[in-house]
């Protein structure tokens, strides 16, 4: 098997840290800020109630768990699956159950950050106190847009590096003369 490009590994590493920025942002609304933003009526807006604070923390936690996926396509674990896992534990994990999943959620990224985040460059996205909030907010959920096509690239080396040792044990084709002397 071909070792994992250091281009692959460092990016793999670096995806969680493109999400981090967010929910850090995110939770600043469970610690009691209001992160400069204001409603409709002109008032800073606050979180309140454990339901929503609990929703907060649980989504920062998800979106931060689902990036640290993106490490199984540069690790064993992503090859073979561990052995506490019970019934499948040890077995060879197949190429294309990573890839598959992998290629469709960097694609449905992709699509999702680039609707959610249509507006955030201009006036009226949401409003704050000051533009320093504004732009706190609009430079840590920015770092999403990586997200996508980081996944993408580190599924495609994945890929070369899984499947291509797949083609190499195909026998070559062989030639078959066309008579008796050898030559077609």
């Amino acid at each position: 098997m071909e070792p994992v490009p250091r281009w692959a590994y460092r990016l793999a590493h670096a995806i969680p840290f493109f999400v981090l920025p967010s929910g850090l942002w995110r939770l600043g609304f469970v610690f009691g800020s209001s992160m400069g933003m204001l409603d409709e009526t002109g008032q800073e807006t606050y979180v309140h109630g454990f339901g929503p604070k609990l929703y907060i923390i649980g989504l920062s936690l998800f979106l931060e768990a689902l990036a640290l996926t993106s490490l199984g396509l540069v690790h064993r674990w992503g090859e073979v699956v561990p052995t506490w896992i019970p019934l499948i534990g040890g077995r060879r994990v197949a190429p294309y159950a990573a890839i598959i999943p992998a290629t469709l959620g960097g694609l449905s990224l992709i699509a999702l950050w680039t609707y959610a985040m249509r507006n955030a460059y201009t006036e009226g996205f949401l409003y704050f106190t000051n533009t320093f909030w504004q732009y706190l907010m609009v430079g840590s959920y920015s770092l999403l847009h990586l997200w996508g096509p980081a996944l993408l690239a580190v599924t495609w080396a994945y890929h070369r590096r899984r499947t291509t040792n797949l083609v190499r044990r195909t026998p070559p084709k062989m030639r078959i003369p066309s008579d008796a002397t050898g030559r077609p």
